[in-house]
């Protein structure tokens, strides 16, 4: 057993969503990414409350933790910020990770649009494929997201799941458009279970990051086995 794995409980070692630091190490070994960028909502910034048997990390640290293994020299700059919006994370964040040159970058971006009385997905798209493209132009390969299921684990939010689905239908398209990496959450078994979220229904706990960064680091391993 590795030190990584003593540092997380018996919960998270045994949790079939989560992949232990060997695992992880596998599905990223040869990874050659060396600026990792990460911008966006709070999903990107890592709210999210904590859980008994789980490491306090968020999705996106567990990412750079495994790259940085396989790259010493790696480089990382997280900027994503609680509450905004998409278009607040094109204009307020894309110039800055543009500047920063990444070669890989995870965007999460539109889910605090989706409880906006001017809800509109086609404009959300055009944000977000506007981020993407120029990150694509800039040389990094992107990562995006389709939202998870909150309507499988709180029926109070079940009204939501057509604004949901509309935006991850347009994210998935527009993912495929730009040849970004798209780690679709909708239907995964753990949406359906409470222990993923934190007490306000919007966002993930320590659990539900571990198994976002599983996700993502699976992501990555069939992009690099794509490659090879």
């Amino acid at each position: 057993m590795s030190e990584h794995d003593t540092t997380a409980t018996l919960a998270e070692q045994q949790d079939d969503f989560c992949l232990s630091h060997a695992e992880a190490r596998e599905q990223l070994a040869g990874a050659h990414w060396t600026r990792f960028g990460v911008l966006g909502d709070s999903l990107a910034e890592g709210l999210g409350e904590d859980l008994d048997g789980y490491r306090s990390l968020p999705w996106a640290d567990r990412v750079r933790e495994v790259l940085a293994e396989e790259q010493a020299g790696l480089e990382y700059l997280n900027i994503g910020y609680r509450g905004l919006l998409a278009a607040q994370v094109r204009d307020g964040q894309l110039e800055r990770m543009l500047a920063f040159r990444p070669d890989l970058v995870a965007l999460t971006a539109g889910g605090n649009d989706l409880f906006t009385m001017g809800f509109d997905p086609t404009a959300i798209e055009a944000c977000v494929e506007d981020m993407v493209a120029q990150l694509r132009a800039g040389g990094a390969d992107v990562i995006t997201y389709g939202l998870m299921d909150l309507g499988a684990a709180f029926s109070q939010l079940a009204s939501l799941r057509p604004r949901m689905r509309a935006l991850n239908e347009r994210m998935r398209a527009l993912s495929e458009r730009h040849d970004a990496i798209y780690v679709d959450m909708w239907e995964h078994p753990v949406c359906g279970e409470l222990s993923a979220y934190s007490a306000d229904m919007k966002h993930t706990s320590m659990r539900g990051h571990a198994v976002l960064a599983a996700e993502t680091i699976k992501a990555l391993g069939a992009r690099l086995r794509r490659a090879a």
